[in-house]
C-alpha cells in the first residue's frame, strides 16, 4: 500500500508540472480534477492498515467534489462566459516549469528539516508544499480567471496533502467544514466570472486591471 501511495505522490508532482506548462483550459481543468481525484485516493493508501468505513466515504466525497462537481461547475463558467480555450501565461512555460522544479527542491530542503511526524509515505511534504507554490504560481502568473480559480483549488489540494502528513486521523467534522467552505469559494467564482463576462465581454483580469486603471483616472479629472 505504501509504494503505492509513493507512487501516487509521484503522480502528484507530475501533475504540478504538466499544470505549469499546459497551454489549454480545457486541459488545466481535466488535470486539476485528476489531481482532486489522487488527493481523495491518498487517504486510503497512507494510514496502516485497512481504511475505516468512515475513511473510505470521506475519501469517495472528496473524489466526487474534486473529481466531478468542481470540474463541471467551472466548465460551465466557461462555456458559458464564452472565454477563449488558451490560458495566455503572464511568463513563458520554460519559465514556469523551471520554476516548479526550484520550488520542488526547495520544498525538499525545507520538509527535511520541519518539525513533522514521521510519515509512512516518502516525499509527501515535498509534494505538497511543491502543490501549493503551483496553485500560487497558477493564480500569479496566468490571465484568465477560470485559471486563477484553477489555482486556488490547487492550492487547496497541496494543504489537504499536507495535512496527511500531519495527522494521521484528521476529524471528519473539521474537513467537511474545510470542504464546504472551497466548495462555496469555487461556486461563488465561477458565478462571478459570468457576470464579468457578460458585462465586460471578456475574463482577462489584466483587462479588468487596465479599466480600473482608467476609471480611477476618469475620477481624478
Amino acid at each position: 500500500m505504501h509504494t503505492f501511495a509513493e507512487l501516487i505522490i509521484v503522480f502528484v508532482i507530475l501533475l504540478d508540472l504538466a499544470l505549469a506548462v499546459t497551454g489549454s483550459l480545457s486541459s488545466c481543468i481535466r488535470l486539476v480534477a485528476v489531481q482532486g481525484v489522487v488527493a481523495g485516493i491518498l487517504p486510503l493508501l497512507a494510514g496502516s492498515g485497512t481504511p475505516h468505513a468512515r475513511t473510505a466515504a470521506f475519501a469517495a466525497f472528496i473524489i466526487l467534489l474534486k473529481g466531478v462537481v468542481f470540474p463541471w461547475l467551472l466548465t460551465r463558467a466557461r462555456d458559458r462566459s464564452g472565454a477563449r480555450k488558451d490560458v495566455e501565461p503572464l511568463i513563458t512555460y520554460p519559465a514556469s516549469i523551471m520554476l516548479c522544479l526550484g520550488a520542488f527542491i526547495a520544498s525538499s530542503w525545507l520538509g527535511s528539516r520541519l518539525p513533522l511526524p514521521e510519515t509512512n509515505v516518502a516525499w509527501i511534504v515535498p509534494a505538497s508544499l511543491a502543490t501549493i507554490f503551483t496553485g500560487f504560481l497558477l493564480i500569479t502568473t496566468r490571465s484568465k480567471a477560470i485559471t486563477q480559480v484553477l489555482g486556488y483549488l490547487v492550492i487547496e489540494n497541496g494543504i489537504y496533502i499536507f495535512g496527511l502528513a500531519l495527522f494521521v486521523e484528521q476529524p471528519l467534522m473539521v474537513e467537511l467544514a474545510i470542504l464546504l467552505d472551497v466548495f462555496v469559494a469555487v461556486f461563488v467564482m465561477g458565478i462571478a466570472i459570468f457576470h464579468i463576462s457578460r458585462e465586460f465581454d471578456h475574463i482577462d483580469t489584466a483587462e479588468l486591471s487596465e479599466l480600473s486603471d482608467w476609471r480611477r483616472g476618469e475620477y481624478g479629472k
